[in-house]
């Protein structure tokens, strides 16, 4: 694994919303007195939640809420890359899947028209507004190629749908999530191809049947 680093630049300060302030306060109830050092974790991910990133001075807050040393809260935040050190994108930030199963679909595609709109990857396009870097497998691999933006999945993508999407962001909205071809889920490209009889789920070849002559009647439970 690389070395994860803190940004150079950093803010002075840091401070939970009064909503995040909560939500962290719930987080460390659920854990039995002298255990809230077992809700950094949580805390972070409130902190990525509000900022976007995590700030060094987010990671001392968290530390002083849960009474433990800020090199522990540290080793945390520097271990699980779910956690950005780097300012992120202020209106989208992109994880593009570059496993095998994307690849093979155009993952490589929508990496380069990322890099050619945004820039390279791990760092700020212009004006601070998008950011993009590639991940590992997030488990959609039926839908291939995928995005995640804002904790949303974006699938069966080219250049020309990511690129759209991008572009609604940027205009304001947020695209719902799903798939570019329609499809609910990882159902077949298209449409249905296999049990389309609707007969088939609306109980009544299962009447035909027990108005056969001998039919047996299931037995009770």
């Amino acid at each position: 694994m690389s070395a994860r680093r803190l940004a150079k630049v950093q803010p002075e300060s840091f401070a939970f919303s009064p909503e995040a302030e909560e939500k962290a306060r719930w987080w460390m109830a659920k854990f039995p007195p002298g255990r809230q050092q077992s809700a950094v974790i949580p805390l972070l991910w409130l902190v990525e939640k509000q900022e976007g990133w995590v700030p060094e001075p987010a990671l001392r807050r968290v530390a002083e809420m849960l009474s433990m040393p800020v090199i522990r809260v540290l080793e945390v935040a520097t271990f699980y890359t779910m956690f950005h050190l780097e300012p992120v994108g202020s209106v989208a930030h992109v994880q593009v899947c570059g496993t095998t199963p994307c690849m093979l679909r155009g993952a490589n595609d929508l990496k380069g028209m990322l890099a050619q709109r945004i820039g390279p990857k791990d760092q700020l396009g212009p004006g601070g507004r998008l950011s993009w870097e590639e991940v590992e497998c997030m488990g959609a691999c039926s839908n291939a190629p995928m995005v995640c933006i804002k904790d949303a999945y974006y699938e069966d993508l080219d250049v020309a749908s990511l690129s759209a999407l991008l572009d609604a962001f940027e205009n304001g909205t947020t695209p719902p999530a799903g798939s570019a071809l329609g499809r609910r889920g990882s159902a077949p490209e298209g449409g249905d191809a296999t049990l389309t009889d609707p007969t088939l789920f609306d109980g009544s070849r299962a009447k035909a049947i027990k108005t056969l002559p001998n039919a047996v009647e299931p037995a009770a439970g």
